[in-house]
Formats: structure tokens, sequence, C-alpha cells
């Protein structure tokens, strides 16, 4: 039975306007055990100038450790998100986020199949996801590093087509970052898909949405970036909980809100719970 503990992404310090490690430090001060950073290839003017959170992977990879052992967190994980059908982009930008994340000290970087080209065929998708992906898991598994496939984007709205996604390689590094909010708002039950998938859960994001939100983009869209506090929205927190606590690997929660306030109620009301 796999522990249940509670981090958060870094994006609830998007609108800070401010650097990686503010946003650790602050995590840190509201109480959260975990964080998940988001990284990027190349260069980027916002975050080198400290006004933005994430990190490039041309940095040392240390940044990420050191700033977590200073602020005493851990890393639950890396947002490493690609366009799976376009291997152009994807193939070598997750090769460098699993190195990036072994050397960091991060478990798992989580992904998806992100936006698709508008020439391909689904046929032609799923052979593009499949390279990507067996490529990737041949540095997964030597790393002992997770790669997880979260719902997110059109092939993985629905459960059969995320378990479609993870079934092209089989390799035990591939397993599933289950994100409550977009599987809601995809129009399905969130529960019942995540007792599907909690056998192959590596990691999840802990988006709630909103009653407005529900009433307005439910069964419309196949995602959203961050939610509202958790506690506040649709999701059964206490539910989550009890099925995270079935799986088989420890599970991190991490926390997908959009404001600071937001962070600092979703870790009240989660941590009532637990």
């Amino acid at each position: 039975m796999g522990k249940v503990s509670i981090g958060i992404n870094l994006e609830f310090v998007r609108h800070e306007d401010k650097s990686f490690e503010w946003g650790v430090l602050k995590a840190a001060e509201l109480g959260y055990e975990y964080v998940e950073p988001m990284v990027h290839l190349g260069r980027e003017l916002l975050s080198e100038a400290g006004y933005f959170h994430s990190v490039s992977m041309l940095d040392d990879p240390f940044r990420l450790r050191d700033a977590c052992q200073k602020a005493g967190v851990k890393l639950s994980g890396l947002s490493a998100h690609c366009p799976l059908c376009k291997p152009e982009i994807s193939t070598e930008y997750l090769k460098q986020a699993i190195r990036f994340a072994a050397e960091a000290g991060a478990p798992v970087i989580n992904s998806d199949e992100g936006p698709k080209p508008s020439w391909t065929t689904e046929i032609e998708d799923f052979t593009l996801m499949r390279y990507v992906l067996r490529e990737a898991s041949f540095l997964a598994e030597k790393r002992g590093v997770k790669i997880g496939l979260e719902p997110h984007q059109q092939y993985s709205k629905h459960p059969d087509g995320l378990d479609r996604i993870y079934s092209l390689v089989e390799s035990p590094a591939i397993g599933i970052n289950f994100d409550t909010g977009n599987s809601y708002l995809c129009g399905h039950d969130p529960y019942a898909w995540l007792e599907r998938v909690k056998g192959r859960l590596v990691h999840l994001h802990a988006k709630d949405i909103s009653v407005s939100q529900s009433e307005t983009e439910r069964g419309k869209v196949t995602g959203t970036p961050v939610g509202c506090a958790c506690g506040e929205g649709v999701i059964d927190w206490k539910r989550v909980i009890e099925i995270c606590r079935q799986a088989p690997n420890d599970i991190v929660l991490s926390v997908e809100c959009g404001t600071v306030p937001q962070a600092e109620s979703s870790i009240r009301h989660l941590k009532s719970l637990l």
C-alpha cells in the first residue's frame, strides 16, 4: 500500500514574477513537503532574469537539488511536458529531462502527447509516440526515473486513449501521472479512472475544478493549466486519497493551482484529510 504525501507544482508562483528558488522557499513556508519544478530547453529571458520559475536544462541539475535541500523539501518530479506526437521536439527534450531528473534527484518526469501535427493521421501519431517513448524509456530504465503519462490532450482525454499510449512501449519506466482536474473536465468520472490506473500510478496532479469552470467547460475541453484551491471545487479529495493509498507506489499529490493564496488553502484542506 502506498504512502500519500503532499507536494505542489511551481505553477502556483507563475504570476508572482519570481525565481525558481523563491518558489521553492515559498512552498516550504506554506508547509509543502515536495515540489514539482518545470524545466525547459535553451534559455528563456524571464527565467534568466529571475522573473519566472522554470529552470533551463542547460543549468546545473544540482541547482534544483541544492535549492530543495536549503528549503527542506524534496522533488516529487519534473514537469517536462512536451508533444509526444512531435518527435523533432520531444525525443531530445525527454531524454535530457530524464538525465536532468536523475542528477537532480527527481524520481519522475511528467508529460503528455501534446498538440498533434495538423497533417498527421491517428495511426501516424501513435507510431511517432511509440518512437519517442521507446527512445526515452531506454534512458529512464537505466537511471531509475519514471515517465508519468498524463491525461491532457486529444488521445488521452479518454481512459482507453491513455491506456493505448501507455501500452505503446512495454517498460518498467513508464507509468501514469493522473490529473484529477483534466479527467473531470474531459467528462469522465475521475474516481473510476483513478481506480483503473492506480496499479500504474507514479505521481498525481492534484487539480480541483471550480463549479463555474465545471459548468462552462466540462465535456468541451481536454484539460486546463491549473485549477482552483483543493477543497474549493468539485473534486472529492478524501476519495482520491483513499484510492491513492491502495496504489503499490508511494504517491505525491502535486497541487496544481494558480496563486499563492490557493496553494495555502489547498495544503490546509489536504492536510486535514491526511
